[in-house]
Formats: structure tokens, sequence, C-alpha cells
């Protein structure tokens, strides 16, 4: 067990066994009690994670001088390079071992869907350039939900999967009709959210307009966000891909824990290692493209800013961001990877965004009627994130 894992797991522990203790009287409301304990930490750490991803890209508006190109793929080299084996190393034993003897097509298709999670989280640095942190992140993650959500169970739906859920499940059950029922609100959620985003673009000049957002261009935003939206689902079936690394992390661990009937909290953190290699593929082949493009090569070493302060705020960036999935997958240990932990991690960042949003007054000086558009569709999808989360609580 990692430095990091002592904690965490430890508290898991101790909650649930304090639990059993002081009840002490039936066995069926022991187990309901420590599910909902367990249920109840998976909820906080999605959390911790959308908070962390909801606020990542604040650091960067810190660097100076340098163009969008350098500092994203410095962040990104924390992100996707640094951080997650030190990750895997704190908390996963035998995490090179996992690697190596990966199930046939495991690694293979891990990194595949990580090269076109690239592309999405690409361009989510654009989209957010673009739109800025409330309208960006409120468009583009309403349909990275719905994808994400969605397209593992129509896969299955094709090549069925023991313990996994179809689409015709979906489609033939109560609790899936109520899932699909907020998938559906998820996207009328994100249209209101464009209604409001078109509405700004009418009221505000172009001097207001960028007095909070400074490249702001509504059509460029939308056509990017929403085709990021759609390629950044694809971080979850990657972690559908790599599930198998996951359990024998899973496995090894209950190994040397034979007493603990809770899943391996950190088991995703291998996993990570592995699709994160995708993403930073498709990025830093793009970011040396610009870089070559813009001549901005210079920025690394440029002594006229201020490099210091521009590599510490990129990798503090870089860093916050990995911290979301990091915490994901400390969820989903507790809560399963269907579509309520992937939906619920998604809130939590649109909700963080927009608070960042407003706090950076990105919404200044519109009138009313698009202040309470902006905030119908925001709350339009968080409520279809409830209404997922209780279609799956009836399964």
């Amino acid at each position: 067990m990692g430095l990091w894992g002592l904690p965490l797991t430890f508290m898991s522990l101790v909650v649930t066994d304090v639990v059993g203790a002081y009840i002490g009287s039936s066995c069926g409301h022991i187990e309901k009690i420590v599910l909902f304990m367990q249920s109840l930490l998976g909820v906080f750490f999605h959390f911790i994670g959308g908070a962390a991803s909801g606020s990542f890209y604040i650091p960067f508006k810190k660097v100076r001088g340098w163009a969008w190109e350098s500092y994203w793929i410095v962040g990104g080299l924390f992100s996707w390079l640094i951080i997650p084996p030190l990750a895997a190393w704190l908390t996963v034993p035998h995490f090179t071992e996992i690697i190596a003897q990966a199930a046939p097509g495991a690694l293979e298709w891990t990194f595949f869907w990580g090269v076109l999670w690239g592309v999405g989280g690409l361009l989510y640095g654009l989209g957010v350039r673009y739109l800025g942190m409330s309208l960006g992140n409120s468009v583009l993650l309403g349909f990275t939900s719905a994808f994400g959500a969605l397209v593992p169970a129509i896969y299955y739906n094709f090549v069925p999967t023991a313990g996994k859920t179809s689409f015709h499940e979906l489609l033939s059950s109560h609790w899936g009709r109520i899932v699909l029922a907020g998938v559906a609100l998820c996207l009328a959620g994100i249209y209101i959210c464009g209604r409001a985003g078109m509405l700004k673009e009418k009221e505000l000049s172009e001097e207001k307009k960028k007095e909070s957002v400074r490249e702001f261009h509504l059509t460029k935003g939308l056509l990017i966000c929403t085709v990021s939206g759609i390629l950044s689902a694809c971080f979850n079936y990657g972690i559908e891909a790599g599930g198998s690394m996951a359990a024998t992390a899973n496995q090894l661990w209950h190994q040397a824990h034979p007493d603990v009937g809770t899943k391996f909290l950190y088991q995703n953190n291998v996993t990570y290692i592995v699709l994160l290699w995708g993403g930073l593929t498709t990025n830093f082949i793009w970011c040396m493209v610009l870089n070559a493009r813009n001549r901005t090569f210079g920025d690394y070493t440029n002594r006229k800013t201020p490099l210091a302060n521009n590599y510490f705020f990129s990798a503090l960036a870089g860093t916050t961001w990995f911290l979301q999935f990091f915490f994901y997958g400390m969820g989903e240990s507790r809560l399963g990877n269907g579509a309520s932990s992937w939906i619920l991690h998604m809130a939590f960042i649109i909700l963080v965004a927009n608070l960042w949003g407003f706090a950076l007054k990105e919404w200044q000086g519109v009138s009313p009627r698009t202040r309470v558009t902006i905030t119908t569709g925001i709350i339009a999808i968080l409520l279809s994130v409830m209404l997922v989360g209780y279609g799956n609580s009836l399964k």
C-alpha cells in the first residue's frame, strides 16, 4: 500500500467497521448501511474530482507571454506523463507488472480510446478559450455526460457481456427509461445553455465580451465544444477497455488483504497510465505542430517572460487536472463505472466550472433574461444527473 493509499483506505474501512459495530442488530441492516456509507464516500470522491476538473484551467490564466500551445503541453506533460505513474507507484503495488502482463488487446484498445479522448481534451482547451469557463464547460460536458453514459450501453447491446447494461435493457426496464429521460434532459440543458450564449452574443459589444473571455467567439466555440464533448466521452470507454488491468490490481490487493470486502480504492490508477499515454500522443503532436507553425518554440526559454511563474502555474494546472481522475477512480471503485459514476462526475465539474464562470464575471453586463436562461440550462443539466442517479438506484 502506498503512502497516499493508507489514510483514505483506512478512513473508508474505519467508517464501515464503526457503523457495523454500532448497529450490531440485523445483518441485513448492517449491509445496507455499509453499502450506503460506501456510496456516500463514492459521491464525496466524485465531488473532489469534479472540483479539481472544474478548477484546473484557472492556473493557466496566470501564465504570461506564452502561446496557448506552449502552456497547454507543459501542463499536459504533468497531467499525462509525470503524475499518473507517480500516483500508481504510490498506490498500486506491482503496477508495472500488471501493465506488462495485461490481457491481449487491453493495452491497444485502452491506448486507442486515449488517443481519441486526447483529441477531445485538446479541443477542450480551445473551447474554453473561445466560450469561457461557464458556457464552454456546460456545452462540452453536457455532451460528454450523455455520450459517456449511453455509448457503452449501445456497445453491450451488440456485444453482450455479463454484468454490463445493454441499451435494450435501458429501453425495456423502468429504471432504464428513467436514465434515458435524464440523458434527454441533459441534452435539453445543453441546448438552453447554447441559447444563453447566443443571447450574450447579441447583447454585448465585442469589447465587453472580451473583458471576461479574451478571445470570445460563439460559433467557433460551440462547434469545438460539441466535437470535444463527444470525443471526451472516449475516456469512459478507455476505462472499460482497461478494466482487466484494474481487475488484476483489485485481485492482487485482495490477496494481500483477504479480510476486506470492498473493491480496491485505487484500482483504476494503473489503467490511467496507458489511457493517458494515448492522450499525450495526440496533444504532444498537435502542440509541436502549432509551436512550429507559430514559431513559438522560444517560449520555453524566453527570459523576457516570467519563466518560473509560467512553469509553476502550468505544472499546477496539469497536476490539478490529473486529480480529477485520481478521485474519479476512487469514486468509481465505490459506485461502479456505469452511467451513475460518469454523469455524477460530469455534474460536479459543470457545477464548479460555472461557479468559477460567475466569479470571473463571464456573464457580467447581460440582461436578466440571459442570466435566467443560463441558470435554467445549468439547473436542467444538474437535474438530469439526479434522474440518472435515481434510475440507476432502482436497478
